[in-house]
């Protein structure tokens, strides 16, 4: 056997990587490689098609094994389990139990419970808590940031009465008021000094995490990868901060600390970000000289964005959500919570909360993704990317603490106007379709209608303190698809549904591509879309058009063609309907001269585009 082994791979001479490019370069037929195969990413750094071992040559981290300092490949040595978390809002607090024990025999092994601050008592948490055994079941409260002292008492106090091992308990307490500055554009710093005595008032819980980073907030803003990232290991640097000077040793306050992050649908990207995340807190935390290299460790509960979520074709939410829990899960971290696929339009139903449920239960129960330890470990690519995302995030990290640390760039503004900034970028390239939306603004559903859907945004759990002022700018969570949606929206309550009429002549393989370019393009806007085989005159399909009472006619043919077809289908439709050339043909000086106002390509924007073509059609 051996002996075969040695002739097979002696047979092949292994290619160097000068001999792949020369290769590529007789396949692209001249073609540019850097424009046809390079990617371009938002995060500052370009990814080559293929990486080869050498490449890895100059990485310090691919020599470093699970569990062990600094992390990169994860916390845990034997099995990549993590816990799967579904949160509850507690509005009544037997009804929440009820919840939570029925949720605790359907797999989830992690509770999320938001209180608001006025209803929390003993007697709530009594009553929430009863018959759940916290030494198996990861515990998570949030609730107004300045009752997060007393419910870490009551819980203290209701754990010890009921005599669990105090040792042995999971859980946390949401303390962020930094969040609150972002997401509420609030000065609550005064909240801050109440750090050291939550993490006192834990002192015998030593599993109960308390000092939040909730960049999550920025991921549904958003936030690109590398600023998630970055901001993320400046914001635990400032609690790190907050916590030293006020007293606290630095090994009990890395312990204490737990990132809430986001992750997006940027498959490989958000498996090397969580990576490179654990690699660089732990040389933060470092420098602070905890006891142990175990204070070093990050601890992420990932959660699925809220921001590529979509109203319409709104299943294609769970296609979404199932690769973003795919990537956290890989990427090793500690709990998931999986958002509903409804959770843009209504509050998540029983259905969608079993859906996500299941959706991690699957990659733990048939996919056994809980098996193995950093998977993706030793991947050419997804070293090569937690390096690269490593070092824009460490960029950014430095930029922050050098302009005075995330408190002040946050006070001044500077964080949520960058993220806010990357929003309206996105919004921008979503218009252009330079970031697909699918189901949106690429493929959309031609038949579907929201059926009553309406958008809904998020509340605070809590009241808003009286003596919180709001001068703050805010972060902006308005979904990548919004503009669209309200756009579709619009066209729903217009007295009649928009007609497109493709108008299809000429070369077949042209007006068939443009056909359902124009199709995908125009369905985006809510109008029914009349597809053709073809026509053989400009009249006869303008006929056809006027007769199915289209209120927009498409004509789809070859740019060659445009010239010839183009000019006369327009006079004979005669202002009847609206007319519309798909593509950008060498002709279109000489067409616009002749009236023709509308085409549609590529490189339109699609969203001004339909905006203005509503408007013109009276919506």
């Amino acid at each position: 056997m051996s002996n075969n082994k040695e002739k097979l791979f002696t047979e092949f001479t292994a290619p160097t990587t000068q001999e792949w490019l020369d290769k590529i370069e007789v396949d692209l037929k001249g073609a540019d490689f850097q424009k046809r195969l390079v990617w371009r990413t938002n995060e500052g750094f370009n990814v080559q098609p293929f990486y080869r071992r050498e490449d890895l040559a100059n990485l310090k981290a691919v020599d470093s094994l699970p569990g062990e300092f600094p992390f990169v490949r994860g916390n845990k040595k034997d099995n990549n389990l993590w816990f799967v978390r579904q949160d509850i809002k507690v509005e009544d607090a037997a009804e929440a139990n009820k919840k939570a024990l029925d949720i605790l025999n359907k797999g989830v092994d992690s509770l999320g419970f938001k209180i608001p601050g006025k209803n929390l008592s003993k007697e709530l948490i009594a009553t929430l808590l009863d018959g759940i055994l916290p030494q198996y079941v990861e515990l998570n409260f949030n609730t107004c940031q300045r009752h997060c002292v007393e419910l870490a008492e009551i819980l203290v106090a209701y754990f010890k009465e009921k005599g669990y091992p105090l040792a042995e308990l999971k859980g946390s307490i949401n303390f962020d008021p930094i969040e609150k500055i972002l997401k509420k554009g609030k000065d609550v710093t005064p909240v801050l000094a109440e750090a050291k005595s939550l993490i006192e008032a834990l002192k015998e819980l030593p599993g109960y995490k308390c000092i939040n980073i909730n960049s999550v907030a920025l991921n549904n803003a958003g936030a690109y990868i590398y600023q998630e990232l970055g901001y993320a290991l400046a914001w635990g640097a400032e609690y790190m901060n907050i916590l030293t000077e006020a007293g606290v040793d630095a090994t009990e306050a890395a312990k204490r600390i737990k990132f809430n992050m986001g992750v997006s649908e940027n498959y490989f990207m958000e498996i090397a970000k969580f990576r490179a995340a654990r690699m660089l807190w732990a040389q933060i935390v470092k420098q602070y000289e905890p006891k142990c290299d175990c204070a070093c460790q990050m601890h992420v509960c990932a959660i699925t964005s809220e921001y590529n979520q979509t109203l319409f074709d709104s299943y294609v939410n769970l296609l979404r959500s199932q690769t973003e829990t795919m990537s956290a899960a890989i990427a090793n971290v500690d709990s998931i919570i999986v958002t509903p696929f409804d959770k843009p339009y209504e509050q998540p139903t029983e259905f969608a909360e079993r859906i996500a449920r299941n959706q991690q239960l699957l990659l733990k129960e048939e996919s056994h993704f809980d098996k193995l330890v950093d998977v993706s470990g030793g991947s050419y690519t997804i070293e090569h990317l937690t390096d690269a995302i490593a070092q824009e995030g460490w960029k950014l990290f430095l930029a922050i603490e050098e302009a005075g640390g995330f408190l002040a760039e946050a006070l001044k503004g500077n964080i949520t106007n960058a993220v806010n900034t990357s929003n309206s970028k996105r919004h921008a390239a979503a218009a252009t379709r330079k970031e697909f939306i699918l189901g949106t603004n690429q493929f959309p559903n031609f038949t579907e209608t929201s059926d009553g859907k309406q958008p809904c945004s998020s509340a605070c759990c809590c009241a808003t303190a009286t003596h919180e002022t709001g001068d703050l700018p805010t972060l902006n969570t308005e979904r990548l698809a919004s503009e669209f949606e309200t756009l579709r929206l619009s066209t729903e309550k217009a007295q009649k549904q928009p007609i497109a009429f493709m108008l299809t002549i000429g070369n077949l393989a042209m007006r068939q591509a443009r056909a359902q370019f124009s199709c995908n393009f125009l369905a985006a806007a809510g109008y029914k879309v009349m597809d053709n085989l073809g026509f053989k005159t400009v009249e006869e399909g303008v006929d056809a058009a006027l007769e199915a009472k289209a209120d927009i006619v498409v004509i789809c043919s070859s740019d060659d063609e445009y010239a010839e077809y183009a000019i006369p289908a327009f006079q004979y439709l005669n202002g009847r309907a609206m007319f519309v050339v798909a593509g950008a043909p060498a002709c279109s000086e000489d067409l616009k001269a002749a009236g023709i106002e509308n085409f549609i390509h590529v490189k339109s924007n699609q969203l001004e585009t339909l905006r203005a073509y509503n408007a013109k059609l009276g919506i």
